[in-house]
């Protein structure tokens, strides 16, 4: 077994830093899930407004600033139209939240109407966040694919990617576990459900070195579409929710701040 195992990383140099870079990043995601931790169990409307308002502001900056404009350029850099793959992609993402949307109300309409929109709200916010992890997992493990190939100063490059996208996943991981504890759910759930969100990065930046030709000619649309499901979730449920307060309001200004900032100075 062992024989194999060092056989399939020697024949792959980029599968164990891309491991590596991925498993980074996906801690750093549970860390911030831990911060559920922190905060005590009263659930008022402007708790919730904060946390809903804080969420989508990091999720509203991320997915401009860590998938849009970066789907774009790399669809410029492969010679496409850059707004023939992004338009496609984002319409698709938001789509397909919508129709999960529509199926969670469905599976939930036996329930008390308090309880089934707090379902249908966490299975949004949930997927989108899940649908935006797994091309940052890809654009790890494509990183250090390519530098296995290129050597030299490529690796240190790869390996400032998979430190900016783990630093800017410690927000994202408080912006799924918080709303969660505001909306009911217990602390271990609700950071569990954070942490299960950036499991998907290791898996995909595994796969992504074992097929990395292919997967970089599609990363700019599986960006595109994650930032469409995300943006749906931001402009149905957590704006609206933000909106009812200033306190809320100043909460998505903030997150959006924060994460434009990680995003500008990290790259």
């Amino acid at each position: 077994m062992r024989s194999v195992f060092f056989r399939l990383f020697g024949a792959l140099p980029g599968l164990l830093p891309a491991l590596l870079g991925t498993v980074f990043a996906f801690l750093m995601t549970a860390a911030g899930a831990a911060l559920v931790f922190f905060f005590r169990r009263a659930i008022g409307e402007r708790p919730q407004r904060v946390c809903m308002g804080f969420a989508g502001g990091v999720m509203a900056a991320a997915s401009v600033f860590s998938l849009l404009v970066p789907a774009a350029e790399q669809a410029a850099q492969q010679g496409r139209a850059a707004w023939l793959v992004v338009t496609p992609g984002f319409l698709l993402g938001a789509g397909l939240l919508m129709l999960l949307d529509t199926a969670a109300r469905r599976a939930c309409c036996a329930r008390a109407s308090s309880a089934r929109e707090g379902a249908h709200r966490r299975t949004l916010l949930f997927t989108a966040i899940t649908l935006h992890n797994i091309p940052e997992g890809m654009a790890i493990g494509l990183a250090f694919a390519l530098a296995a190939q290129e050597g030299g100063s490529a690796m240190a490059a790869a390996a400032t990617i998979a430190l900016g996208i783990g630093i800017q996943n410690f927000p994202e991981g408080a912006a799924i576990s918080l709303p969660m504890r505001q909306s009911g759910m217990s602390r271990k759930r609700s950071f569990l459900l954070g942490v299960l969100s950036g499991a998907v990065e290791p898996v995909f930046g595994v796969l992504v070195v074992l097929v990395a030709a292919a997967a970089q000619t599609v990363m700019p649309l599986l960006m595109a579409f994650a930032a469409g499901a995300m943006m749906l979730v931001v402009f149905e449920e957590m704006i609206p929710e933000a909106a009812g307060g200033r306190a809320g309001v100043t909460a998505a200004v903030l997150g959006y701040v924060l994460m434009m900032a990680l995003d500008i100075a990290l790259g």
